[in-house]
């Protein structure tokens, strides 16, 4: 019988600065509404508090962009100084075309802008975010806090929010793990008639993270949920890079 599982938000009233505690600030908004974290939970926290508490904030005014920033800035109708910046965190430009600019990060994620957001950051468009330096590490971090403050065992999943080539609209995605094994890989094993599946990989973490958003939204102070009640693969070395297809195994960047 497959239990039920759980979405639970955690409204967060105030803005994240740098150097905040995130686990004291989760855990004291989980109380006033009654909750707390308990074992096997799931923790999904958003890519922007992480990246504030980590102070990722850039002030464009200090980015001096290149001539070819200039160039490409013209051509895809954004700020010179913001495409330099995606520049500099990019380790090639994928794809761009009618203002998009796909790119690959250095993280090895393949998103728009690099994955820099200015949206709920400053009432100005001069500051900018960027991702966390090591997702997966940020995970582990506070899975280890959650441990030794709380002694539950719990996994993290961080997440953004990606577009997606072949459907409209964005959905989040993991873009760090600690604690659970982001695929669940079903090759191998028989189908309901009997038959071998041969490829069947599901990406759990990106699924979780996608669940995560129905409670978060974008504009209502929920930056992390809880998501209880899964029976997820527990794991103490996979990350989210083993989500990340390769180049020479990727058909549409040949």
């Amino acid at each position: 019988m497959v239990k039920r599982i759980e979405i639970i938000p955690i409204k967060v009233q105030k803005d994240v600065c740098a150097g905040e505690d995130l686990y004291e600030l989760l855990c004291e908004s989980l109380d006033k509404i009654g909750e707390s974290i308990k074992q096997n939970d799931i923790l999904v926290i958003a890519h922007k508090i992480v990246s504030k508490s980590e102070n990722k904030f850039v002030d464009l005014n200090d980015i001096v962009p290149s001539v070819e920033s200039k160039k490409l800035a013209f051509s895809s109708y954004k700020d010179p100084r913001l495409i330099e910046l995606i520049r500099r965190e990019s380790k090639e430009i994928v794809k761009r075309s009618r203002g998009i600019i796909i790119v690959e990060t250095k993280l090895g994620f393949i998103c728009a802008n690099a994955g820099i957001d200015q949206s709920n950051v400053d009432r100005t468009n001069d500051m900018a975010l960027l991702l966390p330096e090591n997702p997966d590490k940020s995970a582990a971090l506070l899975k280890e806090r959650v441990k030794t403050k709380c002694r539950k065992e719990i996994a993290v999943v961080i997440s953004d929010t990606f577009g997606r080539p072949f459907r409209h609209g964005q959905t989040n995605v993991a873009i760090g793990s600690a604690g659970i094994e982001p695929i669940e890989s079903y090759i191998g094993k028989s189908d309901l008639f009997g038959k071998k599946l041969r490829v069947t990989e599901i990406a759990v973490a990106d699924e979780i993270a996608s669940a995560a958003e129905l409670a978060m939204g974008k504009t209502n102070r929920v930056p992390a949920v809880i998501i209880r009640g899964y029976a997820y693969r527990k794991t103490k070395t996979s990350g989210t890079s083993i989500l990340i297809r390769s180049k020479k195994m990727d058909l549409f960047r040949h």
